[in-house]
């Protein structure tokens, strides 16, 4: 005899007769999106971008581990919330809320609420990439970019992202650059061999960045790239 739905121990996750989701299913969906929390700040966010153009900031300053990883993680993490309090803001007035007063299904939930965040990427993602994606994806060629799928348009803007954040930071190489040629320069014509010109060269990088407040010129123009 079979048992009916209600008394099988998975029925609490069933979905109600109105199609919303049961609290149980709820639950389990809240903390499935918990753990996939971190990768999705880390990939689909302008997170990916600052970070890594903090990084090569770094690295061109010569600091070596200065700022520490942690404070350039923190920093690029509240950049990040800045940019993105608006879309999600969106996301949840036109998919939660309306999920959680009863007014939508879970599935067209999930439909309007993913659209403020293809909204975003599609204004970042290069359209060289996106073809890319769609071919290996091998997808059906959409009519208009709002119909790309989240799982082509997700691997687009990272790619899109890295390509941008690279470029920024071989600009930002440059004028380092060029003191440690004029420094190595220096050193070898006065015989000043064994002396590493890294040594001399990067307190006249850090003194160079803190007098043009490198700082906020750097991160004022993170942010404006977003805008």
């Amino acid at each position: 005899m079979i048992a009916p739905a209600a008394a099988l121990p998975w029925a609490g996750l069933l979905p109600g007769r109105d199609g919303s989701l049961s609290p149980p299913m709820q639950i389990l969906l809240l903390l499935t999106l918990l753990a996939l929390l971190p990768a999705v700040i880390v990939s689909i966010t302008p997170f990916l971008r600052i970070v890594v153009v903090l990084h090569f900031l770094r690295q061109a300053l010569g600091t070596q581990s200065t700022p520490s990883n942690q404070v350039l993680v923190g920093l690029a993490l509240f950049l990040t919330l800045l940019i993105m309090q608006p879309v999600a803001a969106e996301m949840y007035e036109r998919g939660w809320a309306p999920m959680a007063r009863g007014q939508l299904p879970a599935e067209q939930a999930l439909r309007e609420g993913v659209q403020p965040l293809k909204t975003f990427l599609l204004k970042f993602a290069r359209e060289k990439e996106v073809r890319l994606m769609v071919e290996l994806a091998h997808a059906p060629a959409p009519r208009t970019p709002a119909d790309l799928e989240l799982r082509v348009l997700i691997p687009a803007y990272i790619l899109s992202e890295l390509r941008v954040a690279f470029q920024i930071g071989a600009v930002l190489f440059l004028p380092f650059l060029v003191i440690d040629l004029v420094v190595a320069s220096v050193t070898l014509s006065i015989g000043m061999i064994q002396l590493p010109p890294v040594m001399l060269s990067a307190p006249f990088k850090v003194l160079l960045f803190v007098l043009v407040d490198g700082w906020t010129l750097v991160v004022g123009s993170l942010m404006r790239s977003f805008y």
